[in-house]
């Protein structure tokens, strides 16, 4: 391996110049803990090479490190050459257990920094690990006859492009890797829902169901039952993502605006912000949950993409921008190779610069305890949005609307926009956001208010 395969430091890479086990333990806790990684000693921040680290200082610093952790997280390492001399690649797994450091700490891989838990996090995170790893868990039933060929020939195609180098491995060698085969070659779920001829036959709720509606609310013409338009997608997932793609396209309105003498086209959504609520939605939804299909609803006014399962891990609406964690991350990471997935985490900010930057109000999250729907308005403003709302994050986008719904905002209406956040990260929200000129503070004390600048 070399060094420009890797990617920058990020939720699935950091970089240390040193091989110091109290770092080392840090770093293998944060990743197993979240979605894993790589982490690449000899290297610093900045990805320039660090001389002084040997294999055996490494060896033994991560042995110690390995005791660092409460149970200790088994990685392996290889040797990888950088411009100037060599460096280590540890590659840590996503662990279906919750590990600590010996001083008690639970870590979790954020951005590109380790960050710890509170009490609360930590409880959703054991709930969460303690459900088993059911990505990787035989079908019964299920054969290697009943993976399409021609999909996985895409999938090694498409991922040796992202990765710029030829697969080292035969398909079923690449496949037993990622999780889509046991040791024993039958199909897990990750292996039926990515590769299958017809996974539905063995999981039959692993498709999407879209509707048209032609007004705001469920029901037809004059507000009689029924819908406008219903289509059932099938298949491995990347077919399910690109026939509801192709459906939603073929059902948005398409406008135009003239600059000069160039005319260009506006969706009536940002395609990006539409194929990622779609891929978020088939990436981390609860296969586990039976009985119901994701959803994909068209109003008149709005795309509601509804998927059951409510969020995982330490997730809640509050962190869901800046922080990122995989219910499924086999599915994540197939999908990532196969390219649905530009850069892990980042998904969710662009999304909602998107909408912003279009006109429209920030997408509309809303978390239940079985299922996360996503919501897109189409009530684009005359005006584009300036560019400082793309720089915000989800709670503040809340707070832009709702002064625009309602003129203003308190403190104490922030507060019951955002109930599960301290008032303390409300107030700094606030203070930034003014700091900015984007909000202008009026009155004193319990008086104080804000509105738009």
């Amino acid at each position: 391996m070399t060094l420009p395969t890797l990617r920058p430091p990020g939720p699935l890479t950091a970089y240390l110049p040193g091989a110091a086990a109290e770092t080392l333990a840090e770093h293998l806790v944060a990743f197993a803990n979240t979605d894993g990684g790589t982490i690449v000693v000899g290297v610093d921040e900045k990805g320039r090479p660090a001389a002084g680290v040997y294999p055996d200082e490494l060896e033994s610093s991560l042995k110690a490190a390995e005791r660092l952790c409460r149970p200790p997280v088994v990685v392996g390492w290889e040797q990888i050459e950088v411009e100037a001399g060599a460096a280590f690649a540890i590659t840590v797994p996503r662990s279906p257990e919750l590990h600590s450091l010996a001083d008690g700490r639970v870590l979790i891989r954020v951005g590109a920094e380790n960050r710890p838990l509170g009490g609360e996090e930590i409880r959703s995170l054991a709930a969460t690990k303690s459900a088993g790893d059911f990505e990787a868990e035989a079908i019964p039933g299920a054969q290697r006859g009943d993976l399409d060929e021609d999909v996985i020939a895409e999938y090694v195609e498409k991922r040796q492009q992202r990765q710029r180098r030829p697969a080292a491995q035969t398909a079923d060698e690449l496949l037993r890797e990622i999780g889509a085969l046991t040791l024993a070659g039958q199909p897990t779920h990750t292996g039926l829902l990515l590769f299958g001829k017809i996974p539905q036959q063995f999981i039959p709720h692993a498709g999407l169901v879209f509707v048209k509606f032609p007004g705001t609310t469920p029901g037809g013409e004059g507000g009689l039952a029924g819908y406008g338009r219903r289509e059932e997608f099938n298949g491995p997932l990347a077919r399910v993502i690109e026939g509801a793609w192709q459906v939603v396209w073929s059902e948005m309105s398409v406008g135009a605006v003239v600059t000069g003498l160039e005319r260009q086209e506006i969706s009536e959504y940002p395609p990006f912000a539409v194929r990622e609520a779609l891929v978020n939605a088939v990436c981390h939804r609860d296969y586990r949950l039976r009985g119901r299909r994701i959803e994909v609803r068209m109003y008149a006014d709005r795309l509601e993409v509804i998927s059951p399962g409510g969020l995982p891990g330490f997730i809640t609406l509050d962190n869901l921008v800046e922080e990122h964690f995989s219910r499924n991350p086999r599915l994540v990471a197939g999908l990532f190779q196969w390219g649905y997935i530009e850069e892990l985490g980042l998904g969710i900010d662009r999304m909602i610069e998107d909408m912003v930057n279009a006109g429209h109000p920030p997408p509309r999250f809303k978390a239940q305890p079985f299922s996360f729907t996503v919501t897109l308005y189409n009530a684009r403003e005359r005006k584009a949005a300036p560019k400082w709302e793309s720089v915000m994050n989800e709670r503040q986008a809340r707070a832009l609307q709702f002064i625009r719904e309602k003129g203003r905002i308190t403190s104490r209406d922030y507060q019951d926009l955002c109930p599960d956040v301290s008032p303390e990260t409300l107030r700094l929200d606030l203070n930034d956001l003014v700091n900015r000129g984007i909000l202008l503070r009026i009155g004193a004390k319990k008086g104080t208010y804000y509105v738009i600048k």
